[in-house]
């Protein structure tokens, strides 16, 4: 190919320069109308020894990591308390991360997906090879996670500041982002009724700094928790009352509603509780509210499941180290015991193919343990 040569004169240098002009012009117009990054973007930890993966140490059978409230010799295990499950032991899976938080178990794929929160990404482990991958990145710095009764993934943003749904061809619905026209606060936790309804926990922790989200003000007045209808799509508050809503859970017959108090981060006479509602699905009402379970403070509990049989499992940190971990209550509130992890604790869900294996993301690490009960897998 030939330069046309005869083409370049005085003529078409400044036809030539006006353009360059003009595409400056262009893109410093652009760059005026561009946007902060979409949170915290992926900063991978500096290198070191990571922590290492298996049981922890200390793990013989019974694993010391689970302790009974009901002292008394084991025979082959803590008595009464459903963490053990035989030949045993609290097991780290993966690590790497910043902080964990979120998980939620997908049986038809064998695998856990987890809020990697500072690094605004989701996180997916595979259980049946082990192997650890990104499954979104951005995700909005996204928080809690759950599943609806169709499978699809449901997600409380910080940084988007609403809940979202991921449909089954990978498309992202918008299910709440404003109330009474004003966006809402950083949508925490969610859990799905068998009608469809969402029930959703509205703090304000994802827009405190520019860690875990952005920093805003808050819109909402109050910090609520609110039900979603699954046929008008509107949005109402079932509960407004809460200094901090955190963790939100259903019981397996749908008949209470568990939802998580941790005002004591914003103040040392603030709850740190959970507090249990009964539940009208039908009606969409939560009432008769009562305190479930104090936590030790200054450790708060951050999020919760529950069992087949009703007990109530939940996470514990921020406080005593020796603390950190998981507590077991039955359905009255009596406490039954503590699984010990070496990391603060945020959330936790059942999984595995017998629903048997919980799944507990502690910081840094998610770890996994078997029990002798089966999770309620009520989303």
């Amino acid at each position: 190919m030939t330069f046309p040569y005869k083409q370049l004169n005085r003529r078409n240098i400044i036809k030539g320069a006006a353009a360059l002009a003009a595409t400056a012009s262009s893109l410093k117009a652009a760059s005026a109308a561009t946007v902060t990054p979409l949170g915290q973007t992926g900063a991978p930890t500096p290198a070191s020894e990571p922590l290492p993966l298996g049981p922890l140490p200390g793990g013989r059978y019974p694993d010391s990591h689970l302790e009974s409230a009901k002292k008394g010799p084991p025979s082959f295990g803590p008595p009464d308390f459903p963490a053990f499950a035989g030949t045993m032991a609290v097991e780290r899976v993966a690590t790497g991360f910043r902080w964990a938080e979120g998980p939620v178990y997908f049986a038809a794929g064998r695998y856990v997906l987890f809020s990697d929160i500072p690094n605004n990404r989701i996180m997916r482990f595979s259980e049946d090879d082990g192997h650890v991958s990104v499954y979104r990145q951005p995700s909005m710095n996204s928080n809690g996670n759950t599943i609806d009764r169709e499978g699809r993934l449901i997600t409380c943003e910080h940084n988007g500041r609403r809940v979202t749904r991921t449909e089954l061809d990978g498309s992202i619905t918008i299910i709440a982002d404003k109330y009474n026209g004003k966006r809402l606060n950083s949508p925490n936790d969610a859990v799905v009724t068998s009608d469809g309804s969402i029930w959703f926990t509205d703090p304000i922790y994802g827009i405190g700094g520019y860690y875990e989200g952005v920093k805003a003000e808050p819109e909402q007045e109050k910090h609520n928790v609110y039900r979603m209808d699954p046929k008008s799509g509107d949005i109402k508050v079932v509960v407004d009352d809460f200094v901090e809503p955190n963790g939100i859970a259903l019981s397996p017959d749908e008949k209470k509603l568990y939802v998580i108090d941790t005002g004591f981060t914003d103040g040392p006479n603030n709850p740190s509780h959970i507090r249990v509602f009964d539940l009208d699905v039908a009606a969409g009402k939560a009432s008769n509210s009562k305190v479930f379970a104090d936590m030790p403070k200054p450790s708060i509990t951050d999020g919760l499941r529950t069992d087949t049989d009703g007990r109530v499992w939940c996470s514990v940190g921020w406080g005593d180290p020796n603390e950190d971990g998981v507590r077991c209550y039955t359905p009255a509130g009596e406490l039954l015991g503590k699984i010990h992890i070496p990391e603060t604790v945020a959330n936790l869900c059942f999984g595995g193919q017998q629903r048997n294996r919980l799944y507990i993301c502690g910081s840094t690490s998610l770890y996994a343990v078997y029990t002798s009960v089966q999770g309620s897998m009520k989303p």
